[in-house]
């Protein structure tokens, strides 16, 4: 037989019930002790009164030099008991003896109670046991005209008559009681249903199971997730979006503006959903999409999912011009084949000296020039990228020179050569076949220049504010450098380095890239 459990709105429900009960019922008994408490102050300043009234009248005090004094003080405590409406209402002479008494036949008696207190002069308010039960009361001291102690004149009233007075009141107590804790469980019964809609009425084991879920899953995938909310507070960062941002710790419940780049905070910001959008976050190339998080049809906030394409995006860059070159090889090929007719007719004429002359004449330009990686040597890494580009600008037909006044003393570094190799890039897309692009690379211990300068059809001068912005492209727009990404990445380096770069007219008749890379200690 399976065990079952009681559900969480059920328990919910029972522990308000039970708050609500518990205090309405500690407010009742404090409220029934606050009532008694009141009755009983008000009886016992009643009795004072009388007590006082009665040790005062004239009559009683002289009705003391009296044969019998009771003749005169019995009715006139009755009397005064009726219209005060007490229990008693006794006197007695210095011995305890009494003058007076609701049952007449214990006029006459001593009093079953201890009248020392009063006898000496002090008035007692308190509970005592005398022959009628218990009573509160009050005994006050007769005194004659000249102050002299003649007897004490006692009144109460009986402990049942007081708890009588408390019950009478006690019903309508009760019901304001019943009323307020009627109330309490109606408002316990709608927060429980409010908090059971709120959960989507799941069994905390099931939330905490979802979360443990969604916990797992968005720090598990491999695809930046990055919440914001509709007070542009990050809502959730998971540890791939940690990575790819550079972030050391969770940035959860910060400002978006103080975490987030500019491209990423302008997509976070925006109104309409984007698909694929390049992004740069530090010096890494991003995918990024934005989607609008809604509940219940009502915007609480945008997701922004990011995907690494640093190396895609090199991978594209190397895959575009291995096309150009493929597009360059497959019209050359057909250039080829008319060399080896020519070549082949003028052996058949037996002409094999003007053969060689012709071979000559047109195979020279697939060498490399040794002259690229003259002065390289300091830094092999260098000298290999300068290789592989002039192998790559030479295929797409473009001439990669270096210049003369190169100098690497020391190791250009790894910013270095990213700087190189985009601003190469960007040229050999600019020129056009024939075209030239000329490097020139100084590094020392200070740091590292690097100019690329090309002979293609420049910067206008309205682009070179922004040329830098990712996205910003001249190629674009008229058939030269970038493609939006490669130059804001130079322009990532070289602020973190604390660099400059500047942008000219080249000798050579189109741009020319200026960069300058102080030292920093850390390549």
């Amino acid at each position: 037989m399976s065990r079952r459990t009681v559900s969480f709105g059920a328990l919910l429900l029972a522990l308000q019930v039970v708050i609500v009960l518990m205090t309405t019922s500690a407010a009742g008994l404090l409220a029934a002790k606050l009532q008694s408490d009141r009755i009983r102050e008000s009886y016992k300043d009643r009795m004072l009164s009388v007590a006082e009234s009665v040790a005062k009248l004239p009559t009683v005090i002289d009705a003391f030099g009296a044969n019998d004094p009771t003749v005169t003080i019995q009715p006139l405590a009755e009397v005064i008991r009726k219209a005060s409406n007490v229990t008693y209402v006794v006197v007695t002479d210095r011995r305890g003896v009494r003058y007076s008494h609701p049952d007449p036949s214990r006029i006459g008696e001593r009093v079953s109670t201890d009248p020392s207190v009063a006898l000496s002069g002090e008035i007692f308010v308190g509970t005592e046991t005398g022959t009628l039960g218990t009573s509160l009361r009050a005994k006050v001291p007769v005194r004659s005209r000249e102050g002299e102690i003649l007897g004490i004149a006692s009144v109460g009233i009986l402990e049942s008559e007081l708890s009588d007075d408390l019950a009478e009141d006690l019903p309508e107590l009760v019901g304001w009681l019943a009323t307020a804790a009627l109330i309490g469980v109606l408002g316990a019964a709608l927060i429980t249903r409010h908090v059971r809609l709120r959960t989507f009425r799941l069994e905390p084991a099931e939330i905490a199971q979802l979360l443990e879920t969604r916990h797992a899953m968005l720090h598990g995938i491999r695809e930046g997730v990055v919440a914001v909310d509709d007070r542009d507070r990050l809502a959730l960062v998971n540890d791939e979006a940690m990575r790819l941002l550079g972030l050391a710790e969770d940035p959860s419940g910060r400002l978006a503006a103080e975490v987030l780049d500019d491209g990423l905070l302008e997509l976070a910001r925006g109104k309409d959903d984007v698909v694929d959008r390049l992004v740069l976050a530090g010096e890494r190339v991003l995918v990024a999409n934005r989607s609008t998080a809604k509940t219940h049809d009502r915007a609480v906030g945008v997701v922004l999912t990011l995907r690494d394409r640093t190396e895609l995006h090199d991978a594209l860059r190397e895959l575009d011009g291995q096309r150009t070159v493929t597009e360059v090889l497959r019209a050359q090929a057909h250039e080829f084949s008319n060399h080896l007719h020519v070549i082949g007719g003028l052996l058949d004429l037996g002409r094999s000296a003007d053969a060689v002359s012709y071979i000559e004449r047109v195979g020279g330009a697939g060498s490399v020039s040794a002259e690229i990686i003259d002065g390289a040597n300091a830094d092999p890494a260098l000298a290999a990228l300068l290789l592989a580009k002039s192998s790559t600008a030479h295929e797409r037909g473009v001439r990669l020179r270096l210049d003369p006044e190169s100098a690497v003393d020391t190791r250009a570094g790894d910013d270095a050569l990213t700087v190189l190799g985009n601003l190469v890039d960007n040229a050999v897309d600019a020129v056009e076949t024939g075209g030239t692009v000329r490097v020139l690379v100084r590094s020392s211990a200070d740091g590292v220049r690097v100019v690329v300068d090309d002979d293609g059809p420049g910067v206008e001068e309205s682009q070179r504010d922004r040329i830098f912005d990712l996205g910003v492209s001249s190629k674009d727009a008229q058939g030269a450098h970038g493609r939006g990404i490669g130059l804001a990445l130079v322009s990532r380096v070289v602020t973190r380095r604390s660099g400059r770069v500047e942008i000219r007219d080249s000798e050579l008749g189109g741009a020319s890239f200026d960069v300058w890379l102080p030292e920093t200690g850390n390549r």
